[in-house]
């Protein structure tokens, strides 16, 4: 009986250890700064942003587009999906469903913690 209460254990922490989903927001927060040092604002997933500042996003699994759009910064820049490091304890705990929950949930994404808006034009 203790055997399978530990066995039992063991399995349930290596589940919500790794897991992604569990031990991460939806959303991820973002510094934005520009290449010029000036105010603009920025779209972000039909979002609108005022750099510098902090812009909230959705993780979605795919690269974001930063566009500005205004006098003092015209320009897009691409801000690279990454992968979460939580998302690493997944293959540290042999997380199978850990792993796939996390893909369809979309929080095995994230992005960096700062992103240089692009004013070149």
């Amino acid at each position: 009986m203790k055997k399978i209460f530990a066995v039992a254990t063991i399995a349930a922490f290596s589940t919500l250890a790794g897991c992604a989903s569990i031990v991460t927001d939806q959303t991820t927060s973002v510094n934005l700064t520009t290449s010029n040092g000036k105010e603009t604002q920025v779209k972000i997933d039909g979002q609108t942003f005022t750099a510098p500042g902090v812009a909230v996003l959705h993780k979605t699994g795919t690269d974001k587009i930063l566009v500005a759009d205004s006098e003092s910064c015209q320009g897009q820049t691409v801000l690279p999906r990454k992968l979460e490091p939580a998302f690493f304890g997944n293959i540290l705990t042999g997380g199978l469903l850990g792993s796939t929950t996390d893909y369809s949930t979309k929080k095995m994404w994230t992005y960096a913690d700062t992103a240089l808006v692009n004013c070149g034009g």
